[in-house]
């Protein structure tokens, strides 16, 4: 058996380092995405009832929408009412955006109606807040197809006035008036309303 070597020792300590340099680095691991966060219904806090999100942010934006392309005509004259300036366009699309996520606001969890013991301001036209939320209970995802057909037209107005079109801003206010129509003939007149009455308050409840 031969005796090792100094240049032994070297020879086989170079061979050590060349494997080691030619294996390279070990490739990291990719690093895991965030699982992905989710929000419980626990988590929002609706204090508002579906009658004050209508009152409050549904009712005041459309008629808004609907009032920013119009004619009115008067002794005077006939005015064509529309948006002109950067600051008119701004405000029919404050007004839109307002509608578009009131949508959503109303087909949340837990959402009541109206507050215990409020009464409707029509009654024989429109029915109670128990008769409503009893409708709404037993088939909510119509509430949902509803509300998703409100946030269409709703998009549609946004679209028109981010073109400054307002033509077409005014057939999109036909389409949120079908939109509101369509809700309120399935949870918000009683059976027997006739159809001249429900023409004539969908605009005032939308």
């Amino acid at each position: 058996m031969k005796p090792i070597t100094f240049w032994g020792l070297c020879v086989a300590g170079g061979g050590l380092l060349l494997a080691a340099a030619c294996a390279g680095p070990k490739a990291e691991a990719p690093a895991k995405a965030p699982a992905p966060t989710t929000t419980s219904a626990a988590e929002f806090r609706t204090t508002a009832t579906i009658k004050d999100i209508m009152d409050s942010v549904v009712d005041p934006s459309a008629d808004y929408i609907w009032d920013s392309v119009s004619t009115i005509v008067t002794r005077k004259g006939t005015e064509e009412r529309r948006p002109r300036t950067d600051m008119e366009w701004k405000e029919v699309r404050r007004r839109a955006i307002a509608l578009v996520e009131a949508t959503n606001l109303l087909i949340m969890d837990g959402r009541k109606v109206a507050r215990p013991g409020e009464k409707s301001e029509n009654p024989g036209v429109e029915l109670g807040p128990e008769d409503i939320q009893g409708l709404i209970d037993a088939d909510h995802a119509s509430l949902i197809k509803f509300a998703h057909g409100l946030h269409d037209a709703g998009m549609k107005a946004l679209a028109a006035i981010d073109k400054k079109d307002a033509d077409a801003l005014s057939d999109s206010g036909e389409a949120i008036d079908e939109a509101c129509e369509q809700c309120h003939l399935k949870y918000w007149y009683p059976p027997d309303t006739p159809d001249i009455l429900k023409k004539g308050s969908v605009r005032k409840t939308s």
